[in-house]
């Protein structure tokens, strides 16, 4: 069994890539302290390759309708292949892979791996967007959108795009989707959910609930009207 985490970045994603190692699934020879797959730079150039054929429509608009249809590029395979090496490679019987630029190429993965297990990851954007991420200038990996100096409106803006291309993806036969707060003030019944999704039982990690609803205390912009309809989606409170 393949599986790999769906997140963006300072969602909380090292939380379930530790679990996941915990649990005794391979992650790949060499992991940063996020529970990162590393290095990461081939996969990053992937995310470049399918950019490519991402239509912006102008403002928070985005066509992903190519992505679809046409056939993956095959440098895209290559640098996928190039940076799973470890994983693929291994015959552990649990294996995967967490790197939150992997959202930036889901429609792809999707069709390059249409059985392996997806994990999607949510975290309240309000908190996600407190912190830097390499993801918040999507330009970074040639995503068209339209560029701000304001810091928290480009972190917004990144992700209602990783949002977006999640949404806008055929969902894959086992996708799971799981928040970061009820894995952490609730995770026994999480980890109910995904011993459930994965027919293992995973370990339990030290977590803090400290870590929820920082937004609240923040004295920075963390509300923008264009989240709000994703905040009622995941259940948050808008």
């Amino acid at each position: 069994m393949m599986i790999t985490v769906i997140g963006r970045g300072h969602s909380g994603t090292r939380a379930i890539s530790h679990t996941l190692s915990a649990s005794g699934v391979y992650m790949g020879a060499q992991l940063n302290g996020s529970g990162d797959l590393v290095p990461a730079d081939a996969m990053y150039e992937a995310c470049r390759v399918i950019s490519r054929h991402v239509r912006h429509d102008g403002g928070l608009r985005w066509d992903f309708a190519r992505l679809h249809t046409m056939p993956i590029d095959p440098d895209f395979k290559k640098l996928v292949e190039s940076y799973l090496a470890s994983v693929l490679a291994s015959d552990a019987p649990h294996k995967g892979w967490k790197l939150p630029e992997t959202i930036l190429a889901f429609p792809w993965i999707v069709r390059l791996f249409p059985d392996i297990r997806y994990i999607y990851w949510i975290r309240d954007p309000r908190d996600c967007i407190l912190a830097g991420h390499l993801t918040d200038d999507l330009s970074r990996f040639g995503v068209p959108y339209e560029p701000t100096d304001d810091l928290r409106l480009r972190r917004a803006v990144s992700w209602k795009y990783q949002s977006e291309i999640f949404k806008a993806t055929p969902p894959p036969r086992h996708l799971l989707t799981l928040r970061f707060e009820d894995f952490v003030l609730d995770q026994d019944r999480t980890l109910e959910k995904l011993a459930a999704f994965l027919g293992f039982k995973p370990a339990k990690i030290p977590v803090r609930a400290e870590a929820v609803g920082r937004w609240k205390t923040d004295g920075g912009n963390h509300d923008f009207a264009f989240l709000e309809e994703e905040l009622r989606g995941h259940g948050y409170a808008a």
